[in-house]
């Protein structure tokens, strides 16, 4: 029984594991913490984002994931904090892994428009299976499995949970940011059986550029502006790119994206491509609101996997500004990446 425990366990964690390691949102703009914890507080307004993926649809018991965040500049304070809760599920038993974080940023002015972002997260994660969905070998053989295991392998076999630490470095001024950031530093044992199974460090690389569109009908000072961006991850042996634009048109954002490593071959003869990402989006007031869909392009058949849909949700709620001096602080732009055209001044 032991060994087809094992067998089980080991094949749902590959699974979870062959895709990317950690879960991914198409959209890491529209989830700033979840990309980067220096991005806490780099806006001058209280933010939460809800971010929802659903990765090849089609297939059955597919990955999904969920993501909640906040985060706020401390007024008349370089101090900013959030909070991050993640989740993804995958599987016929559901393996699940939970985090829930804490991350605090600090912002060093370097000129009138510049500003460096040093953050730190930690995090409690937990990781659990659910047994109950599935049936083992002694339940058929003597019972029509509905009866429940009685093997005592099965009772060793625990849901684990650890700590996990994560820091990143942001640079940006009104119209360029460009970061990196590293999760699970402390390179968690994540093993919910003998053994182990190391986390690897989850490294990314991320930057992009909001540039104002001025010509032809566009000197109507209506806002408009292009923002081409790549996110760039690698996680042990697994890397990916991200790389594409949403162009900004009023309250309107269409985008398209490129996910893969063109010149790098993840078999003989076979480039590196994942899928292209068609993404649409609308501001309304301080909200802002954006669906893509992936379009897979790899050796996997379109049609089975179903491709991949995600939502992405974030909040801007303004903050009421005393009458009188304004803050040395209030005086820097925010970040651009994560802004809405209307609420940008260059």
């Amino acid at each position: 029984m032991k060994k087809y425990l094992l067998l089980l366990i080991g094949c749902i964690w590959q699974m979870a594991a062959g895709y990317a390691q950690d879960p991914e949102f198409t959209q890491y703009y529209a989830a700033p913490l979840y990309t980067n914890p220096a991005f806490a507080g780099t806006t001058q307004q209280h933010r939460a984002a809800i971010n929802y993926r659903s990765h090849w649809a089609n297939l059955p018991k597919a990955f999904v994931t969920y993501a909640l965040s906040y985060d706020y500049n401390i007024k008349n304070s370089s101090s900013n904090i959030g909070f991050l809760v993640s989740t993804d599920r995958a599987g016929t038993a559901g393996l699940r892994s939970t985090n829930i974080a804490a991350i605090y940023s600090y912002s060093i002015p370097l000129n009138d428009k510049v500003r460096v972002m040093p953050a730190f997260q930690i995090g409690y994660v937990s990781q659990s299976i659910d047994f109950s969905k599935l049936v083992f070998p002694d339940q058929l053989q003597f019972g029509n499995g509905s009866a429940p295991s009685t093997d005592p392998d099965l009772r060793n076999t625990n849901n684990v949970s650890h700590f996990d630490v994560g820091t990143g470095l942001l640079l940006y001024d009104n119209k360029r940011w460009i970061g990196i950031s590293a999760h699970h530093l402390n390179r968690p044992n994540q093993t919910m059986i003998e053994g182990e199974s190391i986390q690897p460090i989850r490294y990314s690389v991320h930057a992009g550029w909001k540039i104002p569109l001025k010509m032809g009908p566009m000197r109507s000072g209506i806002a408009s502006s292009i923002n081409p961006s790549f996110n760039y991850r690698q996680q042990g042996k697994y890397n990916q790119l991200d790389i594409g634009a949403n162009y900004y048109y009023q309250m309107l954002m269409l985008g398209l994206w490129y996910r893969g490593i063109p010149l790098q071959q993840d078999m003989p003869k076979t480039i590196n491509h994942d899928a292209l990402a068609f993404a649409l989006g609308l501001s309304m007031h301080n909200l802002i609101f954006a669906y893509s869909y992936d379009m897979t392009i790899s050796k996997l058949n379109p049609a089975a996997t179903g491709g991949s849909h995600e939502v992405g949700l974030i909040l801007q709620m303004q903050t009421t500004k005393r009458p009188g001096k304004v803050s040395r602080k209030d005086k820097y732009n925010p970040c651009p990446a994560f802004m809405p055209d209307y609420l940008w001044k260059p």
